[in-house]
């Protein structure tokens, strides 16, 4: 039987040297994704050059990204709250420093395959409103592939990388799905990273040092056995490496937030999932309800935080 929350990870459980978390194929099971994040005043991470994609996204501040002799410079933003940001795909074989102010994290996966660097814009960052009623939420598909009506963001040889805001009291990654087969059409064999924020809902009068936190769940699927069943606040991370996951829950006065990077072994980069069959049904629901009214979330203030 798998071990309770064995895949979950705490802040600063998996700190490395200047980096708060690290993801990557050193922990024992995990070889498809990789995620580092740091929190930066004015210094600089530098990461090298090799057989790895990545995406530097902006949690909060503004910050210059240098490679391949050239410098990124990302707006970035005041909180994951604030909707989506700028963010900059690295191609394999470069070399990069991300230097600034605030919080980043950086979305990695192996590959062999060399694909142009670019820079994504905010304004270009397709945001979608998912599920209805209690289970609506926000994502921000900026790395995501294409499909028959959308030519996708962004052209990465294995990354999948997306952000969900949920807001206060709601659910998201919901209903319980899995994709950990491959079953072309169907289904992706995909490793999946959950990186957490949580904050006050907008407007509340709480104090400096509540405690924000929202919840989040995985279970067995006939892949492998795990179980995680965790109060997940700022900085934790949780790790799908097969099974059913969801849900994602906000607690009623705090919003939740995700960071998701997901790639697997197949040659294909494709998002397909398969929805637990007993929850399944929600969906049919959503047809009778309303968008959350408080979404979509846009910024409260000008500017990132410096």
């Amino acid at each position: 039987m798998a071990e309770h929350n064995e895949w979950f990870f705490p802040r600063g459980a998996l700190s490395d040297g200047s980096w708060e978390s690290v993801v990557d194929a050193r922990l024992d099971g995990w070889q498809h994704t990789g995620m580092r994040v740091a929190e930066l005043a004015g210094d600089t991470v530098e990461l090298p050059a090799g057989d790895v994609e990545r995406i530097v996204v902006p949690l909060s501040g503004a910050f210059s990204v240098g490679h391949e002799g050239a410098t990124t410079h990302l707006a970035g933003r005041s909180s994951v709250f604030d909707g989506p940001t700028d963010v900059v795909y690295v191609g394999a074989g470069n070399a990069l420093a991300i230097s600034g102010f605030g919080r980043v994290a950086v979305a990695e996966a192996p590959t062999r395959v060399r694909k142009p660097s670019v820079h994504i814009a905010r304004d270009e960052v397709p945001v979608e409103l998912r599920g209805a009623g209690r289970d609506s939420r926000q994502v921000h598909n900026f790395a995501v592939p294409g499909n028959e009506t959308s030519p996708g963001t962004l052209d990465a040889a294995a990354l999948i990388v997306c952000e969900v805001i949920t807001p206060a009291g709601n659910w998201s990654s919901h209903p319980a799905h899995k994709h950990d087969e491959d079953v072309p059409g169907h289904e992706s064999q995909l490793e999946e990273i959950y990186y957490f924020e949580s904050a006050p809902v907008r407007g509340a009068n709480a104090p400096q040092n509540a405690d924000a936190f929202g919840s989040f769940a995985t279970y067995r699927s006939a892949a492998g056995d795990i179980e995680t069943n965790a109060l997940v606040r700022t900085g934790d991370i949780a790790l799908v490496p097969f099974g059913y996951h969801g849900p994602a829950v906000a607690a009623p006065e705090y919003d939740l937030y995700y960071l998701n990077v997901m790639a697997g072994p197949g040659e294909e980069r494709a998002w397909l999932i398969s929805d637990d069959p007993r929850q399944a049904w929600l969906r049919d629901t959503w047809t009778a309800q309303e968008t959350d009214p408080r979404l979509p979330y846009v910024p409260t203030t000008q500017g990132a935080a410096r």
